[in-house]
């Protein structure tokens, strides 16, 4: 069934009746509410669940023949191919079919531009793995993916030549991958519950090896093991021989990936160089009863709000709308880059979507950026303004970090 340019797919889709028992709980969760009595909240104010998903639906869906008018759902059957396999890149577990194909040594590249081939589009992030020069052969190679593919239900396309409309096959527009080897820091000064939900997604969600490295100890260690670092939210500034460490990797070729708070002093230290916007809200006409609600008021205890995405970039591949819904919690405004293609997410002129924020707050934050990169040596330096896996249930944006650590190399 297609309704507003969004495809739902048999076995796939769902209609939720709203004239139901729970129909309190069914508007909850898709509720999408600005307006509130109050503006102190204890937690987040917005829950949406579609937008935490990401998801495609429709708010006035019908039940009329909506079994007639849904497209078929896909079937899985093990093709051997001569030549090479296509992976989309947008469904949630294909970064785990990746690793799991690099894991094994089985050479695999990237699209940098959309192609069609043997009637088939394919879109940015499109992953290609060619049959020759494997570790496996072209039938252990096939049983391999379909495997995987029937696992992780993802899909996986044989093609037989490199005969495309767009960019050839074995243009330089296929860019090799290698195998994430991550560390994750944590410790002192690093908040536990952002640590702790980038390793869930990590073990739980995608199946890959994370090392966790207590910053205390990061001295001795071997970082040379690791070519991906993440850092979660932090609190203050880490020593400076920590950070010089991490300036001397990533130099040497090493991809830093940093949180929230960790963007202040990665911006201090110039390896991620940053223009913060700051807010001022003088407390006028306000008592010494009402301080404590009017600074309470500034907080942004947990919202949802809309940004722009340029899908030709790595960081947004995998994403089928140039529109992504972002959860933030956090007051760190960043200015967008004066180059406009190094801002491929941007908070949008009206981003609220569902939640609380005060006036001064959303000022501020209309057409700031959440995510920057940089080159800094050979290596690169990610920074994200907000929680990409929020308490493990926002999945819409797990796919960010995951972009950020397979494609850091193409950015």
């Amino acid at each position: 069934m297609n309704r507003n340019g969004k495809t739902f797919k048999k076995g796939y889709a769902y209609i939720i009746p709203k004239n139901q028992k729970n129909s309190r709980l069914i508007k909850a969760m898709f509720e999408k509410r600005t307006q509130f009595q109050d503006s102190l909240f204890y937690d987040i104010s917005a829950w949406t669940f579609p937008l935490a998903f990401d998801m495609d639906y429709d708010e006035n869906a019908s039940l009329n023949n909506a079994a007639d008018r849904m497209s078929n759902s896909n079937t899985y059957e093990m093709q051997i191919s001569d030549y090479a396999y296509l992976m989309p890149w947008n469904e949630y577990k294909t970064p785990k079919v990746l690793n799991s194909l690099l894991s094994k040594g089985i050479r695999s590249k990237v699209a940098m531009e959309p192609f069609s081939i043997e009637g088939r589009s394919y879109d940015y992030g499109t992953i290609l793995i060619p049959v020759q020069n494997q570790s496996l052969s072209k039938t252990a190679l096939a049983e391999l993916l379909f495997e995987l593919q029937q696992d992780n239900k993802v899909d996986i396309y044989p093609v037989q030549s490199g005969l495309t409309t767009g960019i050839d096959l074995g243009s330089r527009q296929f860019r090799a991958l290698k195998l994430p080897k991550i560390a994750l820091l944590i410790g002192d000064g690093i908040n536990p519950y952002d640590a702790g939900e980038i390793w869930h997604l990590f073990d739980q969600r995608y199946d890959i090896p994370l090392t966790k490295i207590d910053i205390n100890e990061l001295n001795r260690r071997d970082l040379s093991k690791y070519n991906t670092i993440i850092v979660p939210n932090t609190y203050g500034s880490p020593e400076n021989e920590v950070i010089d460490q991490l300036k001397a990797w990533t130099r040497d070729g090493g991809t830093l990936i940093g949180y929230r708070s960790a963007l202040r002093w990665m911006s201090s230290s110039k390896m991620l160089p940053l223009e913060f916007r700051s807010t001022e809200n003088p407390a006028e006409n306000i008592s010494f009863e009402q301080r404590s609600a009017f600074y309470g008021a500034q907080n942004i205890g947990g919202a949802i709000f809309e940004t722009k995405l340029d899908r030709s970039h790595p960081i947004a591949f995998g994403f089928k709308d140039d529109q992504l819904p972002m959860f933030r919690n956090t007051r760190l405004f960043i200015e967008p880059h004066k180059d406009s293609f190094r801002n491929p997410i941007t908070y949008t002129n009206s981003p609220l979507m569902s939640g609380y924020i005060s006036d001064i707050n959303l000022e501020a934050l209309k057409n700031s950026v959440p995510f920057r990169h940089n080159n800094y040596g050979r290596g690169d330096v990610i920074g994200f303004t907000d929680n990409t896996q929020f308490r493990a249930f926002w999945y819409g944006t797990n796919k960010l970090l995951m972009n950020a650590i397979f494609f850091a190399e193409q950015m």
